[in-house]
């Protein structure tokens, strides 16, 4: 019988390895300006200022209900913080010989300590943003479920235990090129 060109998965989770020592030198080489810029007070604002911003926006629609645009607020900042802190990888400054290539911003932040000051802000901040908006849909059911779907789908990946985890080989990297080719004899 044949091998099989094509490899089975073995897991739904995968692991981002753990940097190599070229990483780790690379890594403690230069600040990481693509993610210490979150540490300042005046990057804790911005978020309640563009949260502020997008509920007038949503607001100054004419056909928008004061509940939709509540709902509205809450998806358009949960997706915009998903995209920013969870989907996007690596740094868009080329300093530090690609040490956080694999890496997405909330894995760079504070050199992946957890529970630091800034994570726990980036942490609460959509568990507010979610109470409030709860709260002025006057607990509708279909948006309560929209809200919360947000909600989930912005802190599990907040979570330590998904730290440095690919769920369904999402952003999945192979670690060599040769690993992704296969033999065949």
């Amino acid at each position: 019988m044949g091998s099989s060109s094509r490899r089975r998965s073995s897991s739904l989770v995968t692991k981002v390895p753990n940097p190599t020592i070229d990483d780790r030198l690379d890594q403690g080489s230069a600040t990481n300006y693509n993610s210490n810029w979150v540490n300042y007070k005046g990057a804790w604002i911005i978020h309640i200022v563009l949260i502020a911003a997008l509920r007038l926006v949503f607001h100054a629609v004419p056909s928008v209900s004061r509940e939709l645009a509540w709902t509205l607020t809450n998806l358009t900042y949960m997706a915009g913080s998903f995209i920013m802190f969870h989907w996007v990888t690596g740094t868009p400054f080329e300093f530090n010989g690609g040490a956080y290539d694999r890496l997405t911003m909330w894995e760079q932040l504070d050199e992946g300590n957890q529970y630091t000051p800034a994570r726990k802000y980036l942490l609460v901040l959509p568990i507010i943003l979610f109470l409030l908006s709860t709260h002025y849909t006057h607990y509708n059911g279909w948006m309560f479920l929209v809200n919360i779907w947000a909600l989930f789908m912005v802190l599990i990946p907040k979570l330590p235990a998904v730290h440095r985890k690919r769920i369904f080989g999402i952003q999945k990297f192979a670690l060599h090129d040769d690993e992704s080719e296969t033999v065949s004899r």
